[in-house]
């Protein structure tokens, strides 16, 4: 009964939360991975206008090193809600010179994913981004408020923040700013979980287990099933039970073994779990800021 109170909360203060962005916000739009919290983000969005449509787009930032499962579940998706969905790729901007691609082992476009976003951000002036960031994911997304606010150089700074004291939700800005929303943050990664399973919310497969051509190193576990990730020749390719526990760029998103199958069974999973959903994004493990330095700089 206690959990059924708890994710009833959460919703419904999910829900102001949307409300409040529409209210108080004159172009807002839902960052769209295809991942598992911004499928919820979807859903409660649903709720929160219900019977209108989504009033705002999804914008999904396209590395072009997605799990083809995503891909596929967002047009999908997208199709069914009748929705609008914007769709920048970070190939752009490298071909346009901003930024340049990494190479070698560890080489990744998920840093590079920011200049994508904050170029879409001044395209269609978006003055309310919505993510689906949670506070328990990692150390700086702990020190987010709900409405987040970058500077005129998508910059956020961690130290000059605005209280949100009961609720209040303040979403005044100067002209060139814009504000981050996280609808989510004070859910936890078995909340979401749990709202996916009571919901019956139909997520991408490549979040259960299943079998797949992998190889090891630095003791993760790494597709081979495609061309994207990095791997020399003494790296075996092993075909092994395996799901993934977050969904982002191929080349920095490790597998779990796993024969979670069904929502139940993940649900369990997770909740015997000693390790963070993160603890899989090598991204995060380039320094002991890495996130920070990304959201400072205007990551998600």
């Amino acid at each position: 009964m206690k959990d059924i109170l708890q994710g009833n909360a959460l919703e419904s203060e999910a829900i102001y939360i949307f409300r409040e962005v529409v209210a108080q916000f004159e172009k807002p739009v839902l960052l769209f991975s295809g991942g598992k919290d911004s499928i919820t983000l979807v859903r409660l969005a649903q709720k929160a206008f219900y019977p209108a449509k989504i009033p705002f787009p999804l914008l999904h930032i396209d590395t072009g090193h997605n799990f083809s499962e995503t891909i596929e579940f967002r047009d999908r998706l997208v199709k069914e809600l009748g929705v609008e969905l914007i769709v920048r790729m970070v190939q752009d901007t490298i071909d346009s010179g901003k930024v340049k691609e990494e190479t070698g082992k560890y080489a990744s476009r998920n840093l590079l994913q920011t200049e994508t976003l904050l170029d879409a951000i001044e395209e269609f002036g978006f003055d309310a981004c919505i993510g689906g960031a949670r506070r328990d994911e990692e150390k700086a997304r702990a020190k987010e408020r709900i409405f987040s606010v970058r500077d005129d150089f998508g910059q956020w700074d961690e130290k000059n923040q605005r209280p949100e004291l009961f609720d209040m939700l303040n979403g005044r800005i100067d002209l060139g700013q814009n504000v981050r929303v996280f609808p989510i943050s004070n859910w936890t990664e078995l909340d979401v979980w749990s709202y996916i399973e009571k919901e019956k919310i139909e997520i991408p497969s490549i979040y259960f287990a299943h079998k797949r051509a992998t190889f090891l190193r630095d003791g993760f576990i790494w597709s081979a099933s495609d061309d994207i990730v990095y791997r020399e020749e003494n790296e075996e390719i092993i075909e092994r039970m395996v799901r993934f526990r977050t969904v982002g760029d191929m080349s920095c998103t490790a597998a779990v073994l796993s024969e979670a199958k069904d929502i139940a069974t993940v649900v369990d999973e997770i909740r015997g779990s000693s390790i963070s959903e993160r603890g899989a994004r090598i991204d995060d493990q380039r320094s002991e800021a890495a996130m920070e330095k990304r959201k400072q700089q205007g990551y998600f």
